[in-house]
């Protein structure tokens, strides 16, 4: 493993642990040439699925892409990172499960939507704004309504 610092290949392991929702391994590691520590995440890269843009072009699915918008939802909100992953991992999980090897973005992001209503109700409309495609507050008002009533 590299080092993020110096970036010399010679890392050590200090600690190894299963993360909570026991899907990696957490590992702290340290560089022997610099002394500095740095946390690395191992897990399985089994989502093998394409996504479908909406102009029909394909790309691979990218976990980090999906960390990355729902960030960005999430920004100066009360929802922890391992919230987002968590979400994520079960995105994922529910793709593997379908065994597809394709998906429209639309369906993603659907899941991803649904994922951010149960995790935080600011952070939904945000994301559902720029996904949807809002021109209006209009179209405000109408999903601020739907989530009253879901409440």
């Amino acid at each position: 493993m590299k080092c993020p610092f110096c970036l010399k290949t010679d890392t050590r392991v200090l600690d190894s642990r299963l993360t909570n929702t026991k899907d990696s391994v957490r590992r702290r590691r340290e560089c022997p040439d610099c002394s500095k520590r740095f946390t690395t995440y191992e897990r399985v890269e089994d989502t093998n699925v394409s996504v479908i843009k909406k102009n029909s072009v394909m790309e691979q699915f990218d976990r980090q892409k999906l960390i990355t918008g729902m960030l960005k939802a999430c920004e100066k909100r009360p929802v922890k990172r391992e919230h987002i992953e968590k979400a994520v991992n079960e995105i994922e999980s529910e793709l593997r499960k379908a065994g597809k090897t394709e998906i429209t973005s639309r369906k993603l992001g659907e899941l991803v939507i649904n994922k951010l209503l149960s995790l935080d109700q600011v952070a939904y409309l945000r994301f559902a704004s720029v996904y949807r495609r809002f021109t209006d507050i209009n179209q405000f008002a109408k999903e601020v309504e739907k989530l009253k009533r879901v409440k």
